[in-house]
């Protein structure tokens, strides 16, 4: 093995390092307001009416119940760490089991990957979620980029893992499918609620510190408008995976654009009023091929 691809001695220690597993507990209601973050309305009840015959938590949920254990893992061992300049870079969520629309989830995070990229360090990290059982509903991988942390002599290149890291490039050819759905000004205040409190996405003074006019959309709360439009136009999928490629302002359009490919529709989604991609590299993987959604 090159010595540029051998894993540091910095990243082994830090894979040592315990991370204590997560609880997520929950109800209908936790359920509904994610559903609304996202762009449920009302006359949707199936996503905004617990007593509805087809009450369901839409399939981007997943990422909710692992956030606070995805965000324990510990990064200040990184060289020259600073928490204001880490990038959340990619997401996959993999749904293994049907999604329970309330009760108790155990997350439970471990370090897996830790990138050199020079001037900054690419680190991805998994969670496995479980209900009490034992059960395993979902597994996330996040990656973060750590602008000024790299330099350690670790890895430069990433391990292939199928779903997770493919490339998903664009057919050259029209979309199959288009949707688009203005945010609203409130999409930010009412996403992070479901436990995403960074003000940077309610606080102007805040989000001017990170370069921005004014506070901004969650990425997961754009990847979550983009994968309810895969569902709606294609039908349930078993894994989605996006790279965040640019910011979203809340009151903006986003315009998701699919391609079915055999099982799995790849698609990019782009800011329509300043025709900026945001979500790219991105696609699902469709429950035995799933036919055409009827929502």
């Amino acid at each position: 093995m090159p010595a540029q691809e051998q894993e540091a001695q910095i990243v082994l220690d830090a894979k040592e390092i315990p991370v204590p597993p997560s609880s997520f507990v929950f109800t209908e209601r936790d359920v509904i307001l994610y559903n609304l973050g996202i762009g449920a309305t009302e006359k949707e009840l199936q996503w905004t009416y617990e007593g509805d015959d087809e009450f369901a938590a839409l399939p981007t949920f997943g990422v909710i119940p692992q956030f606070s254990a995805s965000g324990s893992v510990p990064l200040d061992w990184l060289p020259d760490f600073n928490p204001a300049k880490l990038l959340h870079g990619e997401q996959y969520l993999s749904i293994k089991a049907p999604i329970p629309t309330s009760g108790e989830l155990i997350s439970t995070a471990r370090l897996l990957e830790v990138l050199d990229k020079g001037k900054a360090a690419a680190v991805t990290s998994i969670v496995e979620t479980r209900d009490t059982s034992g059960k395993l509903i979902f597994e996330n991988s996040s990656t973060l980029f750590i602008r000024g942390s790299g330099g350690f002599g670790g890895r430069r290149n990433a391990t292939d893992r199928g779903a997770a890291t493919a490339a998903n490039n664009i057919p050259k050819r029209a979309p199959d499918a288009t949707v688009e759905e203005q945010t609203t000004a409130s999409q930010a205040a009412l996403y992070r609620l479901s436990g995403d409190l960074n003000p940077l996405h309610i606080l102007p003074e805040f989000a001017a510190i990170g370069g921005f006019n004014k506070p901004i959309l969650h990425g997961l709360c754009f990847m979550g408008i983009s994968g309810k439009h895969v569902l709606q136009k294609f039908g349930p999928y078993k894994d989605i995976k996006v790279r965040f490629a640019g910011v979203v302002y809340p009151g903006e359009t986003l315009v998701t654009m699919m391609w079915k490919e055999g099982d799995k529709v790849i698609f990019t989604t782009k800011v329509k009023e300043r025709d900026t991609t945001v979500l790219a590299s991105a696609a699902a993987t469709l429950v035995d091929g799933a036919a055409k959604a009827k929502l």
